[in-house]
């Protein structure tokens, strides 16, 4: 492993003529209708980036990093600290090194909590791999970015919160803007980002892209599905082109003083709807997500965190009477209400809206609108030891709703 220091100046200016020819070929103009191409037809090009890297799984001590490249490859990471000795990370996987795909992903570990990392990825190229004899072609590496791992014991948290883009790519950066130059931690997507699965190239195009170019190459991004992204040929492939937290499709964490439990709510049909061609069985899923959504809110992290925030794609209330939203009321509903959450934040209508508690929910549900210009939010939450604030944006940059909870 090359342990030399990389001269500052020579490191943030190595810009790969190849990564350049990787973002060229999707420009943001492009991107207004979803694609309708599989991983598998792909159509054939040279070895470049399809992808930037974009920073998943966000922790004190570690940081993943996911991109696609048009070939398949043997790909790194070299990372350093601000003058620091250079480091190089791949992926071992039951003692073999990952290798042979065009989907990458690698975590670095071991990293200083409150820190900052320069690194650049590479991916050479496999042109063959036989038994015996691998054979090589060119590597091409990215631009260098930058990225800060959380701060192990930090007082405060703040992060933003989109819903329901439905493969509008470009509402992304228009949402990410109203921001301004607020600091925040990391974004949060939650639901219905995609109007069903296509394929890979869908996913690049409608989200991928439009979250390197606006800050997923430097700050981290979290994503649970909504009910939109169940459907499609494609579906059961999305999940790995992310990597949540504990590895799946629902979570829990603590940023600063919020302890943050995220469910997947699925389907809003019944199971046995002839649309799901007997191919679903959300209903069992939501009893198994209940049972370990108990033993978060009696863990430790939970009861010693000073706010409780939920974020699930679909409200257990003020979302009509469909089977999803029921159910999610059934199986959900009093754990909240009997340990007592602080907030939940939501999407799924399409129109925003604070509800205060009542009867049924004994927390405030904040619905994120979408997708249509004018009905689009950014929501902004932020806390301290003393205070969550959270504010939610329409599109014209407007506040349309707030919260604030003191302790």
């Amino acid at each position: 492993m090359n342990q030399e220091k990389f001269k500052r100046r020579d490191f943030i200016g190595l810009v790969s003529k190849t990564s350049i020819l990787g973002l060229a070929i999707s420009p943001l103009a492009s991107l207004a209708n979803p694609a309708t191409e599989s991983k598998d037809a792909l159509p054939a090009t040279d070895h470049v980036f399809l992808t930037p890297p974009y920073l998943q799984h966000p922790a004190p001590d570690s940081m993943t990093l996911m991109w696609i490249t048009a070939k398949d490859c043997y790909s790194w990471v070299e990372f350093q600290e601000r003058e620091g000795a250079l480091k190089k990370a791949h992926t071992v996987t039951d003692g073999m090194v990952n290798a042979n795909d065009r989907l990458h992903k690698i975590s670095l570990k071991d990293l200083k909590p409150g820190t900052t990392y320069i690194y650049k990825v590479f991916s050479k190229e496999i042109l063959s791999y036989e038994p015996y004899k691998i054979s090589y072609g060119e590597t091409i590496e990215s631009s260098p970015y930058e990225f800060k791992t959380p701060a192990a014991n930090a007082d405060e948290v703040s992060l933003l919160i989109m819903n329901d883009i439905h493969d509008r790519p470009q509402s992304i950066p228009q949402l990410m803007a109203l921001n301004g130059n607020d600091p925040y931690d990391f974004v949060f997507f939650n639901g219905d980002i995609f109007d069903y699965q296509t394929g890979e190239d869908q996913i690049i195009k409608n989200m991928i892209i439009p979250c390197t170019t606006s800050f997923a190459s430097s700050k981290p991004f979290m994503f649970i599905r909504g009910n939109h992204e169940t459907r499609g040929k494609f579906a059961r492939q999305l999940p790995a082109y992310f990597h949540n937290i504990d590895g799946g499709q629902y979570f829990s964490f603590t940023r600063g003083p919020v302890h943050f439990i995220a469910l997947d709510t699925g389907e809003d049909k019944e199971d046995n709807h002839p649309v799901y061609a007997g191919l679903i069985d959300f209903d069992t899923y939501r009893k198994k997500q209940a049972v370990w959504l108990e033993t978060q809110l009696k863990s430790k992290a939970y009861k010693k965190a000073k706010f409780k925030v939920v974020i699930m794609h679909i409200p257990h209330y003020h979302s009509g009477d469909a089977h999803g939203t029921l159910h999610c009321r059934e199986v959900f509903g009093p754990l909240f209400n009997k340990y007592k959450i602080d907030l939940m934040i939501c999407g799924h209508t399409h129109t925003y809206k604070v509800h205060p508690a009542e009867e049924g929910h004994q927390f405030p549900i904040i619905i994120g609108g979408g997708p249509k210009d004018g009905k689009r939010t950014l929501i902004k939450l932020k806390a301290n030891q003393h205070q969550l604030s959270l504010r939610m944006l329409a599109d014209n940059g407007l506040e349309v709703g707030n919260f604030e909870l003191n302790r």
